[in-house]
């Protein structure tokens, strides 16, 4: 990802978690704010809104369950 990209505010029915790998990200998750950085992992819980911004170029793994249909 690179720095600087928006993600909107969204949610989906799916629990999502994502694992910083490298780089910074802010993320916004039921109106709470997190910076997170490399080793870093968040749980977002399925139908919670969330949305974000990177804060320097990023490699993140994020992992849904149940995998998202779009992903098969």
């Amino acid at each position: 990802v690179k720095g600087g990209s928006p993600l909107p505010e969204h949610s989906h029915p799916h629990e999502q978690i994502v694992n910083i790998i490298k780089g910074e990200i802010e993320l916004v998750v039921d109106n709470t704010q997190y910076r997170m950085g490399p080793g870093t992992v968040m749980v977002i819980p399925s139908g919670v809104k969330h949305s974000g911004r990177s804060i320097t170029d990023c490699k993140i793994i994020d992992i849904f369950h149940p995998v998202r249909e779009d992903y098969r």
